[in-house]
């Protein structure tokens, strides 16, 4: 049986796994912790707002994605946490336990 750790990095690679989705994942990682309007996200990427949303819907259940209202917008932001956390668990082992190996 898989350990916690290993299906949470499971459904994190899962959801990045698809073009749109690693897309929107990305754009909101460049956009720094202020994140990006919906619209924002929308326009920046040419994808239709209901395809975005299940994009977002998907990113947020992995824990990737976070949102916050903010007037009229709802602003997502990319959880970096999550993400040092996902790549930590990739590299763990790296090179027998030597992750300096790994290190850029």
């Amino acid at each position: 049986m898989a350990s916690a750790k290993t299906a949470k990095a499971v459904e994190a690679l899962s959801a990045l796994a698809h073009e749109g989705r690693l897309s929107v994942f990305r754009l909101l990682v460049r956009a720094g912790p202020e994140g990006l309007a919906a619209g924002d996200i929308a326009r920046k990427l040419d994808v239709l707002p209901n395809t975005l949303s299940a994009n977002l819907t998907v990113l947020a259940g992995a824990g990737l994605v976070s949102s916050r209202r903010d007037g009229r917008s709802i602003i997502y932001k990319a959880d970096y946490d999550r993400m040092a956390g996902l790549l930590n668990f990739l590299i763990e082992d790296c090179c027998n336990g030597d992750a300096s190996i790994c290190a850029p």
